[in-house]
């Protein structure tokens, strides 16, 4: 039998990204061997479908290897993967990231909980992520993550800016902060500082990394300080991913977002004034229940005509024991036709960007399997003669496009 280190695979969202990296260090210096750890998502029923699928193909493939089974659809559907044979142990949320989670019962002494976390250059990431918050307040109709992590949780600065601080002596040049709805940063703290002046505070606090990007932001709830530092902080990257979920205001109501679509109309166009050369990403729902062809219009014709560039798109999915689950649901067909049409225009809309990037120098961080990431988010394929080292931040001139990718060279 093969005596292998732990491996993990992920779904989901950056939050998992991170998540699992702590997972895999953790289980490491537990003393972790020949076990395969599976960090699920719950944001439709489609990754759960998709994480069993993966359980078995995995036990196939390594027999001899333990799976280990954590993540929200593991917190909210325990009793299914439970009844998985080739689940050995499921870890709830609120311990996976614990050393001791990982440990045999006789393994001591245990190293010291990893609640500030530094992943080594070495590892598979070329950006670190840190985790500002955790958990959700809010009860959108479409959504069980806040079953599965719980009320919102915040991270003070001081263990946020003693993590950065260990990133960037460890070589990071790029620095994510992430979290299940991060806008919410700070209301559960005694001082309740905001999303916009946590990331002030960390750009102060450390003049000499080079890049601050955001992960997923309600648009809702952008704050003041938050707007200038678009504005004035050039190291906050020029990408912001919202999470729109649709443009028409009646589907808007049914979701129980806290927007319009007239408040996503006014908010690209004054990130487009605080910052020119922001590009826009957004998530969106295709087909919730009761959308019409003319509510799905509105949707399709907002995202066009507020120039959103990457975009990120989900059929609908019932999640059992939402409301909108009880809802009148369209047809399986209708979901992935709407879909596919708003996945085409995005696909319009990168290529249109991809294109006008072309002469173009561009600061790049080289990332592995010969790809670059532009400060907007942009990934280039670099030409083969670039030996710039991974992790590093280089200017590079886009010289073309190649197979629908832009190429640095």
């Amino acid at each position: 039998m093969s005596s292998a280190p732990p491996e993990v695979l992920t779904f989901g969202c950056r939050l998992n990204l991170s998540e699992s990296d702590l997972m895999r260090r953790a289980a490491t210096a537990a003393g972790l061997r020949d076990a395969v750890i599976v960090n699920t998502c719950a944001v439709t029923s489609e990754a759960e479908r998709q994480a069993r699928q993966a359980i078995r193909r995995l036990k196939r493939e390594n027999p001899d290897r333990a799976i280990i089974v954590t993540g929200c659809s593991a917190e909210i559907n325990r009793s299914a993967f439970a009844a998985m044979p080739e689940v050995a142990q499921i870890l709830p949320n609120d311990t996976k990231l614990k050393p001791e989670s990982f440990a045999a019962p006789n393994r001591t002494p245990l190293p010291p909980p990893l609640d500030e976390p530094a992943p080594s250059p070495s590892g598979p990431l070329q950006r670190a992520f840190v985790q500002i918050q955790n958990g959700c307040d809010h009860r959108c109709t479409f959504c069980v993550i806040p079953f599965g992590r719980g009320a919102s949780r915040s991270l003070p600065f001081a263990a946020i800016h003693q993590q950065i601080a260990a990133h960037s002596a460890n070589g990071f040049q790029e620095i994510v902060l992430t979290g299940v709805d991060i806008t919410s940063y700070g209301r559960d703290l005694s001082e309740r500082p905001t999303l916009g002046r946590l990331v002030r505070q960390i750009l102060r606090a450390t003049p000499d990394l080079p890049r601050l990007r955001l992960s997923s932001l309600d648009p809702a709830a952008i704050d003041e300080d938050l707007w200038r530092a678009l504005e004035e902080e050039p190291r906050l990257m020029p990408h912001w991913h919202l999470s729109l979920q649709a443009g028409d205001d009646l589907i808007l109501k049914r979701m129980k977002r806290r927007h319009s679509g007239a408040d996503i109309d006014i908010l690209c166009a004054r990130a487009r004034r605080a910052r020119p050369e922001i590009i826009l990403g957004a998530d969106l729902i295709a087909g919730f229940p009761t959308e019409t062809d003319a509510m799905f219009a509105q949707t399709y014709d907002r995202v066009e005509r507020c120039g959103i560039t990457w975009l990120h798109v989900f059929a609908y999915s019932a999640r059992h024991g939402t409301p909108a689950a009880r809802m009148p649901q369209g047809t399986a067909e209708l979901r992935k036709s709407r879909a596919e049409r708003l996945r085409a225009l995005g696909a319009q809309a990168a290529a249109r960007h991809h294109h006008a990037l072309v002469g173009r120098e561009i600061d790049l961080l080289i990332e592995k399997n010969g790809i670059g990431t532009a400060p907007d988010f942009t990934k280039l394929k670099l030409s083969p003669k670039i030996t710039a080292p991974i992790g590093s931040l280089t200017r590079l001139r886009c010289i073309g496009i190649e197979n629908g990718m832009p190429v640095a060279g």
